[in-house]
């Protein structure tokens, strides 16, 4: 199958090569800085076009993989043809954003994260599928089985659902452990030190409930050493604050549910 990619940034750059390697060349590139869709379709051997006009009519399969605040754009301006079928790869928006522009397309949604230095290993990454009728659903199937070993037909209330709690899980996780960073790094420590913290909470978690694992003051309710880390962050109200609602919240269902 021929493959027209819209967007450029790191999910785009993912699924192309994975999509080449499965068989499935990716033949145009579209972005909305024309020197992006450039440098992709240089790396992966496509041809770049600065217009979503000129995607080429022998197209089989249109992805956008953009913002998710530009997708109904860029799908509106996607020429009419009965035969391509029109995928988005976004986490929270609507499979009808793509239906009220043609009855032939679906989501094909990765759960991860992706930085363009990273390795990862595409044939574990859950997809999340959507499509407008039962036959486009087989059709996504067919082609994300040949991405992925881990394939889910999710709706897209179910999606948005899905795409919240990767958020907790991943983005601001990741956020916090930027403040600990920071904090480590202005009384002169190595936030290396956390590392094996961090490996045994995430093997932990792999394995069992995140609630039946839960550890620190807020677990034993322990007012006083709350208080003093409290009074710690004292220069950093907004840290405080977060510190602060958090641990409350960590008392709450541990304690006053």
């Amino acid at each position: 199958m021929k493959i027209a990619m819209l967007g450029s940034g790191n999910v785009a750059t993912f699924l192309s090569k994975s999509l080449i390697q499965a068989g499935h060349p990716v033949t145009q590139v579209w972005s909305r800085n024309p020197n992006n869709a450039i440098a992709l379709a240089l790396e992966i051997g496509s041809d770049s076009i600065t217009n979503i006009s000129s995607i080429l009519a022998d197209t089989d399969i249109v992805i956008i993989a953009v913002n998710d605040d530009g997708i109904e754009n860029v799908a509106s301006q996607i020429p009419k043809n009965p035969n391509q079928l029109i995928l988005h790869t976004s986490g929270t928006t609507s499979l009808q954003v793509l239906e009220n522009y043609t009855s032939n397309c679906g989501v094909l949604y990765p759960l991860q994260t992706f930085s363009k230095q990273d390795n990862v290993d595409f044939s574990v990454v859950p997809l999340c599928l959507e499509g407008s009728n039962p036959g486009v659903l087989t059709q996504i199937k067919t082609l994300a089985g040949q991405l992925s070993n881990n394939i889910n037909e999710v709706n897209s209330q179910q999606r948005a659902l899905l795409h919240i709690s990767a958020v907790f899980a991943c983005n601001f996780t990741n956020h916090l452990y930027h403040i600990a960073q920071k904090i480590l790094e202005d009384a002169g420590l190595n936030f290396d030190l956390l590392h094996p913290l961090i490996q045994q909470t995430n093997d932990k978690v792999m394995l069992n409930k995140p609630s039946e694992v839960q550890t620190g003051p807020g677990k034993r309710n322990d007012e006083q050493t709350m208080l003093k880390h409290l009074a710690i962050l004292q220069a950093q109200p907004n840290w405080q604050d977060l510190y602060q609602k958090l641990s409350q919240n960590i008392v709450k269902i541990h304690h006053l549910s």
